[in-house]
């Protein structure tokens, strides 16, 4: 299996709340810090990326964040109007008014033609643009298929023509392990992990492209040992609990059941990964990030992230 940086294009897709766009920003600023031209992209133009780099707010056309990386942000408007002015030659000045409105029609009637123009944006830049990576902050699994599917329901829609032959390239491309992968987020709890299995099913038996790896975030550590569970559990006894809060000039009880709780949590995380691993195929890597505890993103967390994401990858 091609390695994820070593692809030109890679989508990131996980359920809401398992830290996708985290991953994706991360994954982009490692990918510079190793010397590649890259591309990150936000699908849903919400705005949120901007903050992982600290930076001003992203735009459809690209700017530099850090050195080497630039950001844009996916407006469905503003692709048809590259497209008609690249593609068809049209010159298009302010709003394309009735030109959109027909296109909404269409695309309202016809599966996929605006799924097209955002995955044709992306697939354009990696065969034309000056990148060595696109990355994708795509949408969540729950409608990152119809993204990925979008060529091959067009193509059974449209048989002939300019619009098949550009599907047609589109579709190779994102058919080719060696270009592009959709790289999955989960977090080692029940409904996440439920979700990434079903993705990569549908993924496997709806598309053509593959599924690269699997990114586990925050995953906690280890504290303890049976060893210790049996030290806490003799502490807990009243004897010696009391004899504890004597020498502690407290009480020592909480400290003794926080300890349990985080043994119990990750003891239940753990059988959530091994699910996961069964859940999924065996060659396709999983990638462990652990738990930052820390209320905000910024910079500095995106470089925590990347250097995660540098060790699990072998750098």
């Amino acid at each position: 299996m091609t390695p994820v940086l070593d692809r030109k294009l890679v989508f990131v897709t996980g359920k809401g709340g398992t830290g996708k766009t985290t991953v994706a920003s991360a994954l982009a600023l490692l990918a510079s810090s190793r010397g590649k031209k890259v591309l990150i992209c936000e699908m849903d133009a919400k705005g949120e990326l901007a903050g992982y780099y600290e930076s001003p707010p992203t735009a459809f056309k690209e700017k530099e964040v850090q050195p080497g990386l630039f950001a844009m942000a996916m407006d469905t408007e503003a692709a048809l109007r590259e497209y008609l002015r690249m593609q068809l030659h049209i010159p298009i000045v302010g709003r394309i008014g009735p030109v959109a409105k027909a296109f909404d029609f269409l695309a309202t009637a016809a599966p996929g033609v605006r799924e097209i123009l955002t995955v044709g944006k992306l697939c354009f830049e990696v065969r034309d643009g000056p990148w060595d990576l696109v990355v994708v902050d795509a949408p969540a699994t729950g409608h990152i298929v119809g993204q990925l599917a979008a060529p091959q329901a067009v193509n059974g829609l449209v048989k002939v023509g300019m619009i098949r032959n550009q599907t047609d390239w589109m579709l190779e491309m994102l058919s080719d392990p060696a270009t592009t992968g959709l790289l999955a987020v989960c977090t080692p709890e029940e409904m996440p992990v439920t979700e990434t299995i079903e993705l990569a099913d549908r993924v496997r038996e709806e598309t053509t492209v593959q599924l690269a790896a699997v990114v586990v975030n925050r995953v906690l550590p280890e504290l303890f040992g049976r060893q210790e569970e049996a030290v806490f559990d003799a502490l807990t006894a009243s004897g010696p609990l009391a004899a504890l809060d004597g020498l502690v000039d407290g009480d020592a009880g909480p400290v003794l059941e926080a300890a349990r709780l985080a043994v119990t949590m990750r003891r239940t995380r753990s059988t959530h990964l091994e699910r996961l691993r069964k859940g999924i195929d065996p060659d396709v890597p999983l990638l462990y990030l652990p738990y930052l505890f820390t209320r905000s993103h910024g910079l500095r967390t995106t470089r925590q992230v990347a250097g995660s994401l540098a060790e699990e990858l072998g750098f």
